[in-house]
């Protein structure tokens, strides 16, 4: 029989009525004559409420504790998911992600898998059960629990059907699929029936928050195909695959932004080698993600450097940066109310005039850019926090998505 892999975010499971619900479409898809296994996050604000609990107590919760802590909120959704699995009749077990077998370094708060043991799971589901697998956590090499960091319950869920040999792993969430742009921001904003994993992979790295971009990269790794669908609705959803020549390769496929950056500038550095190493080998240790890094043209011995993060990051950069400048007799400026729009297509790769096309859309909108980054399939730029919302509308008008 084949297995099918699926998994369900916390409005899906948000309250009693939302797990009966998604109780009925597991045995409906049992009945169908699947082997299935079930990812299930925390409910609802489950999570931020046993932060708020944590945070409380202690400005600094021990992250070990931490992840002690916040592991309990999936295994109470699987376990009510068990109890009304049960009571329409069917054979279920639920699972915390050790029992799963999920295998994980040892990086409290953000860890990362590194195998799934299956035996538990195929014996469970050789037996006839559905299987219940609390999402978001596993279990070090020290036999500590550990938790995935954010969207830990997507790459949980794209690493069991790895394991499996899963025929598919279906995303069950609030949205129908993936959008040209944001629905919230661009009324006429269209749902994609697919998407290749590389378009998914620069959505999500430039904000997009429909699948999370460590489940993406996974997913891409071992040939797992997704399908994002809403947990409220029978309709398809939108498939994420390898590219191949039947799809239609748009040259811009959509619009994505994010409003959470911050631009850090540092002046004067030194300009020889070895400096740009120290001073994001630094950045590196404090766990300070790095996005775009402009280095301008050197003067008279020294150069300016600008990057960009995430403004969770921010004051872990600004730690690593404080004993950087001491030692280099150095300074730095912080712009903190930044945000990021990007225009995603592969079809870019062979259509020259994108980028330019780009640019003069928010030069019209009176929309200054910081910064620039390019890949094949990607131009972003870094613009006033309060001015991203116009950019999107304007890119997505400008290059037509809504048709």
């Amino acid at each position: 029989m084949p297995i099918i892999v699926q998994k369900y975010g916390g409005t899906s499971v948000g309250n009693t009525d939302c797990i009966k619900n998604v109780a009925r479409r597991l045995c409906m898809v049992q009945d169908e004559g699947y082997k299935v296994v079930a990812v299930v996050s925390a409910m609802g604000d489950t999570t931020d409420e046993l932060l708020k609990m944590a945070h409380d107590i202690t400005a600094d919760p021990p992250e070990r504790e931490l992840d002690m802590l916040l592991s309990n909120g999936e295994r109470i959704s699987v376990a009510l998911l068990a109890m009304a699995i049960h009571e329409m009749g069917h054979e279920v077990i639920s699972l915390s992600g050790r029992q799963a077998g999920i295998q994980t370094n040892t990086v409290f708060t953000k860890a990362r898998i590194t195998g799934v043991e299956t035996a538990r799971l195929s014996e469970e589901l050789d037996s006839g059960k559905i299987v219940l697998v609390a999402g978001f956590q596993g279990v070090s090499v020290d036999e500590d629990i550990t938790t995935l960091g954010r969207g830990g319950s997507d790459t949980t869920a794209v690493a069991i059907a790895a394991a499996l040999d899963a025929e598919e792993c279906e995303i069950y969430t609030d949205v129908d699929g993936v959008y040209t742009a944001d629905p919230r921001v661009v009324g006429l904003a269209r749902k994609l029936d697919v998407v290749s994993y590389q378009e998914m992979l620069e959505m999500a790295a430039s904000g997009s928050e429909v699948l999370m971009l460590r489940s993406v990269e996974y997913a891409q790794k071992y040939g797992v195909p997704l399908q994002v669908r809403s947990s409220f609705t029978d309709e398809p959803g939108t498939w994420v695959r390898e590219e191949d020549e039947t799809m239609e390769k748009a040259v811009v496929s959509a619009v994505s932004h994010t409003t959470d950056q911050s631009k850090l500038t540092l002046l004067r550095l030194p300009d020889r080698p070895g400096v740009a190493a120290t001073v994001f080998g630094d950045l590196a240790e404090a766990g300070v993600n790095v996005d775009m890094i402009i280095q301008n043209v050197s003067e008279q011995g020294t150069t300016d450097i600008s990057f960009t993060v995430v403004q969770a990051d921010l004051p872990a950069a600004q730690q690593a940066l404080d004993r950087v400048c001491d030692e280099m007799c150095v300074a730095y400026v912080i712009g903190e109310q930044m945000g990021k729009v990007s225009i995603i297509g592969a079809g870019m790769k062979s259509y020259p005039g994108v980028a330019a096309k780009m640019f003069k859309t928010l030069a019209d909108e009176n929309i200054n850019i910081e910064m620039i980054s390019t890949s094949s399939i990607k131009v972003s730029c870094v613009i006033e926090r309060d001015q991203v919302e116009a950019a999107v509308r304007a890119l997505h008008a400008a290059f037509s998505l809504e048709k």
